[in-house]
């Protein structure tokens, strides 16, 4: 090979300049017609690995521009070593964290007990999504009480839908309630194709936690 352009090769590269102007310009035009800005009710369910790391990844952008932020989680508990609790801890002024779980339903086998936890998580989460401070309120693992019914969803959704115009409210778990599903504005569906747990290998630091 010489390096040096033949025929067909400026053809092709002609070919492909076309195409990506005929591209950007349709771009250009459906991006013209998205001027509006709301605050989101993000999903993030299925069975799949990284709905929290992906809720997380929104939650550090918020901070990186400034932007306060509240996190509650409904299964983890104080006792956990977090990776993200330790990151979180470092931005007092940005993020408000509440860890309200004690652990998943199979290790607490104490329903009331799960029931108490989620009750006073909700709690909580109602008072961070009244607070106008907050740019951004995430609701870790709100699926799985919503689930096993810990929670009254009714209720729950009264709330979400009743939240100041200018929120991001991001919730998180697998098997996400349908009538939450209908009111959010993002739904992102994780699926699990391969896992290392199957082949014996446990949960690491840095990556499920």
């Amino acid at each position: 090979m010489t390096g040096i352009p033949t025929e067909a090769d400026e053809t092709e590269n002609a070919r492909h300049r076309e195409k990506a102007r005929k591209h950007k310009a349709a771009r250009d035009k459906i991006m013209a017609t998205k001027t509006g800005e709301k605050g989101l009710l993000i999903v993030n369910t299925g069975s799949g690995k990284g709905k929290t790391s992906a809720a997380l990844g929104m939650v550090f952008r918020h901070i990186g521009h400034g932007y306060p932020v509240a996190v509650v989680q409904f299964t983890k508990s104080p006792a956990w070593d977090t990776g993200e609790a330790k990151v979180l801890a470092k931005f007092p002024e940005l993020v408000t964290l509440h860890i309200m779980g004690e652990g998943f339903t199979w290790e607490t086998q104490d329903r009331e007990r799960d029931i108490s936890a989620a009750a006073k998580g909700w709690e909580r989460a109602k008072e961070l999504i009244r607070d106008d401070r907050h740019r951004m309120v995430l609701l870790d693992e709100l699926n799985i009480v919503l689930r096993y019914d810990y929670l009254p969803l009714a209720a729950v959704i009264e709330t979400l839908k009743g939240k100041r115009r200018d929120l991001h409210i991001v919730v998180t778990g697998r098997n996400a309630k349908p009538e939450l599903i209908d009111i959010a504005d993002l739904v992102t569906e994780m699926t699990l194709v391969k896992h290392p747990f199957r082949s014996g290998v446990k949960a690491q630091k840095g990556i499920e936690f």
